[in-house]
């Protein structure tokens, strides 16, 4: 089998990668091998050295790519060539040496208290079981700041309304359960009720319901999202990932500390969870700015 075929079945089977991020890796890969054979057919993964990679780098800056995709290339790159070398396939690592652009710091967008106030006012959803699912959607990115991947995978069988929590399935298969109030726990109940009309009797786990009564899709709750932003908000970002990033930035103005949101976001490093102490201190700033006499 060919070393980029055992690598992806090594990420599939051995670290539990999904199989977007999977074909992600291999889409990388593909296009770099196609790269270094068109500079020479003679070249191999264990022929080449860090030059024809900072080539490549090259090529896709000039070809108009962002840092940030030129560097998750260059990752996966890296990832690759550190399989090989455990594998004992290559004798070096010529990524090992390379450096990738630098990415611009942007801040997260997030929503203000008060547009988050709009966006979940009952009266902006119809009492039907799509303004009901909807209005409760917006509220769980809220209060809880899952991913919308972990959203669409959710079953009933992961929603605790006596214990007030929440089981979700994060990336690499990790669990985690999050905690959630009494305002959610009120539109999950009415939710609910409504949920147990729509259905009729069939049996079906996924918790969110599309049309036809199957579990809904990715795709569908970021329109949905896209759509209620824009009736409250005019920041040029509205995705299911803004409410998340809102989350946060709400937990740690309201005084929580970087560890716990980093467990209640599910992400594997501080360091990650960090860029919301950069966006809660231009908050800061702001007000200092509009309140202090001679600022």
């Amino acid at each position: 089998m060919a070393w980029v075929d055992s690598f992806l079945e090594y990420l599939k089977y051995e670290r539990n990668y999904s199989s977007y991020t999977v074909k992600v890796y291999g889409d990388d890969l593909h296009m770099f091998e196609t790269f270094f054979k068109e500079l020479d057919s003679q070249l191999s993964w264990d022929s080449l050295d860090s030059d024809v990679i900072r080539q490549w780098m090259v090529r896709m800056m000039d070809e108009g790519q962002q840092p940030a995709s030129v560097n998750r290339r260059l990752s996966s790159v890296r990832s690759f060539y550190r399989f090989l070398l455990k594998r004992g396939c290559v004798e070096r690592d010529p990524a090992r040496t390379v450096s990738g652009p630098k990415k611009k710091k942007t801040l997260p967008y997030f929503l203000r208290e008060n547009e988050i106030d709009r966006l979940l006012d009952s009266t902006l959803f119809p009492d039907n079981y799509e303004g009901v699912r909807d209005h409760l959607i917006l509220a769980v990115f809220y209060h809880t700041g899952i991913r919308v991947s972990e959203l669409v995978g959710l079953n009933v069988a992961d929603v605790y309304l006596e214990e007030r929590t929440i089981k979700v399935l994060g990336k690499r298969n990790k669990q985690r359960v999050i905690p959630f109030g009494d305002e959610l726990a009120s539109f999950l109940n009415a939710y609910l009720e409504i949920r147990t009309e729509y259905l009729h009797g069939t049996d079906e786990n996924a918790f969110f319901l599309n049309q036809r009564k199957k579990r809904i899709g990715v795709g569908q709750v970021q329109q949905m999202v896209r759509k209620n932003l824009a009736l409250v908000t005019n920041i040029k970002k509205k995705s299911p990932h803004v409410l998340r990033h809102t989350f946060a930035t709400s937990m740690l103005n309201h005084g929580a500390d970087l560890e716990s949101v980093k467990e209640l976001l599910g992400h594997e490093s501080l360091s990650t969870t960090e860029i919301y102490t950069h966006t809660t201190f231009e908050e800061l700033k702001k007000v200092y700015k509009q309140a202090h006499p001679r600022a």
